[in-house]
C-alpha cells in the first residue's frame, strides 16, 4: 500500500495571512503551480489557488487599461480570500484513503500536515492521477 509520504511534493511554497494578492500572483506567474498554503506561526491556516486570485484581478492588470482600482485589488491581504476549511491528511495516509478525501471532499489539493499543524508537503488531484496512470501502464505492460 503507497502512502503519501512517497508521492508528496515537499518542495513548499508557503505564504503569510497578512501577505497580499500581489505576492501570491507573483508566485503563480513565476511557478507551475496552481495552491499556496498560508501560514500563521509555522501553522497551515489557509490555502489561496490561482483560481482565488484570478477571481480577484482584474483581466486589465498590467496592460495598459489597467485602473487604480484594479491595481489596488493587489494589496488585498489573502487571508481575505483564501480557503480556511482545510482537509489536511498525514504523511502516512494511503493512496486509495487520499482518492477517496479528494472525492469525498470536492478538493483540488492535500496539505499534508504533522501533528503540529504545520505543512510537511502537498498532494494534487494531478499527483495522484500521475501515480495512477503509472501503476496502469505498468500493469499494461507485464500483462503483454
Amino acid at each position: 500500500m503507497m502512502s503519501l509520504s512517497k508521492i508528496m511534493s515537499t518542495n513548499l511554497i508557503t505564504l503569510e495571512l497578512d501577505d497580499d494578492l500581489s505576492k501570491a500572483k507573483a508566485i503563480f506567474d513565476l511557478h507551475r503551480i496552481h495552491h499556496i498554503l498560508i501560514l500563521c506561526d509555522k501553522q497551515l491556516v489557509g490555502v489561496v489557488t490561482d483560481r482565488d486570485i484570478y477571481k480577484h484581478l482584474s483581466p486589465t492588470i498590467g496592460t495598459k487599461n489597467e485602473t487604480p482600482r484594479d491595481h489596488s485589488m493587489l494589496q488585498k491581504k489573502l487571508h481575505l480570500i483564501m480557503n480556511r476549511d482545510l482537509t489536511t491528511a498525514k504523511a502516512e495516509v494511503s493512496l486509495n484513503d487520499a482518492v477517496l478525501m479528494f472525492h469525498d471532499n470536492h478538493l483540488s489539493c492535500l496539505p499534508i500536515v504533522n501533528d503540529e499543524m504545520q505543512p510537511i508537503g502537498i498532494i494534487s488531484w494531478r499527483d495522484i492521477l500521475k501515480v495512477i496512470a503509472r501503476q496502469y501502464r505498468n500493469k499494461l505492460a507485464t500483462n503483454k
